[in-house]
């Protein structure tokens, strides 16, 4: 079982929700490269759909997104693309993701990136009553209520998951 009591030092993601007065629990866990969210909803305890990962995706033209996803669900690109309005959308490469965002991968936050861009989040994530995202470094989760990610980032629902 992870350590629930631990604090775990400030990144650009708590930092911006503290600024903006938004309540979230700490969860850190032992970062194990590769093991995304399965691993983190398995030392966590928690449903694995519970915890949601920040993909950083581009459109045809290169401009850099956010999408929010289940962790025990992919991405239908297509399906995205056509719900956003855009020709295509693909992941972004590592290195390109972590330029966007400020966060190296495997601990890419939705708050406090280095860039501004559009969030999307799959439909039903914000129909669960918490959600664990990451929290701006790896091996740390937050725990926040789902509507934070519409009310503070302006992220617009879609719908899909695969």
């Amino acid at each position: 079982m992870a350590k629930k009591d631990k604090h775990v030092s400030e990144t650009p993601a708590t930092q911006a929700l503290r600024r903006a007065g938004i309540p979230f629990t700490e969860h850190p866990y032992e970062y194990v490269e590769h093991g995304g969210t399965a691993e983190s909803a398995r030392q966590l305890g928690v449903p694995e759909h519970e915890v949601v990962k920040t993909l950083v995706m581009q459109n045809e033209r290169g401009e850099p997104l956010i999408v929010l996803m289940h962790g025990d669900k992919q991405v239908s690109t297509k399906n995205l693309a056509r719900a956003i309005g855009a020709k295509s959308v693909e992941p972004c490469k590592p290195e390109v993701a972590q330029r966007h965002s400020g966060y190296l991968v495997g601990g890419t936050s939705p708050f406090g990136t280095r860039k501004a861009m559009p969030v999307y989040v799959e439909a039903s994530v914000l129909a669960l009553p918490k959600i664990l995202i990451n929290g701006g470094r790896r091996g740390f989760l937050i725990g926040i209520a789902p509507d934070v990610l519409s009310s503070t980032l302006g992220a617009q629902s879609v719908q899909c998951a695969l």
